[in-house]
């Protein structure tokens, strides 16, 4: 997906970006910037620190704001995040915002709990779902693992539609700037084709020219090596 970043976007006032330094959030602020549109980006190590364990510091970051980019951490799957997104869409109403985006799950209860939160919450709203990111390979999470020659996840053979970052970061912008035309809907946001996690492993190995595997292992090994590095599972959304 491309966008005309020349184009003028309607001016709904300030955005709250969520989760500013993560792959989406950064994109979204990034993006807003260069429309002249105001932006307040958030995270825990931002200027204007942002904590969703620390609801204290929620109403500072939304002081002024009239829209939200909402993407929570660790993952709208994670335990606790209904009552924290429930939490917080009151915090959003109290500040005057307007309008939310939220970045969601496919197919996931907790996720639709948490859509079904903003959508009765009386706010103005639209919600971009989207699994994993293709960036997951080549930002942070995958990428050691890449440069390694092994990437090993307890995923199985089922197809995923890796999406680009910077598509859900474009169609987020289109909704924050003009909410009119995106109010009350639900995108759903996939990559070109569906692959296998071994598949687009090999694709990788074959663009970069060197090898690359995949190693399949059940979910419990897999949280029980995160364990003994102190780890914990990563989000595709982070």
């Amino acid at each position: 997906m491309t966008t005309n970043r020349n184009t003028t976007a309607a001016n709904p006032g300030l955005t709250l970006v969520l989760g500013a330094t993560g792959k989406t959030g950064r994109r979204v602020a990034a993006r807003l910037e260069e429309l002249d549109a105001p932006v307040r980006r958030a995270s825990r190590s931002s200027d204007q620190p942002f904590d969703w364990t620390d609801p204290g510091t929620w109403a500072p970051a939304l002081a002024g704001a009239a829209a939200v980019y909402l993407a929570y951490s660790p993952d709208l799957a994670a335990p606790g995040a209904p009552e924290a997104i429930g939490a917080f869409t009151a915090a959003m109403r109290e500040a005057g915002v307007r309008h939310v985006v939220l970045l969601s799950g496919r197919g996931e209860p907790e996720a639709e709990q948490c859509e079904r939160l903003v959508r009765d919450s009386g706010l103005g709203w639209t919600i971009v779902r989207a699994s994993w990111f293709a960036q997951n390979f080549s930002e942070d999470y995958l990428l050691d693992p890449v440069r390694g020659g092994r990437v090993v996840l307890p995923a199985g053979d089922v197809p995923e539609p890796f999406v680009d970052a910077d598509d859900i970061a474009d169609v987020a912008v289109a909704a924050l700037t003009r909410p009119d035309r995106h109010q009350g809907r639900a995108y759903e946001l996939t990559g070109p084709r569906a692959l296998t996690f071994a598949q687009a492993v090999g694709q990788i190995a074959a663009a970069t020219g060197r090898p690359v595997g995949y190693l399949q292992v059940p979910p419990a090994d897999y949280s029980a090596a995160l364990q003994d590095e102190g780890c914990r599972p990563r989000s595709p959304r982070c």
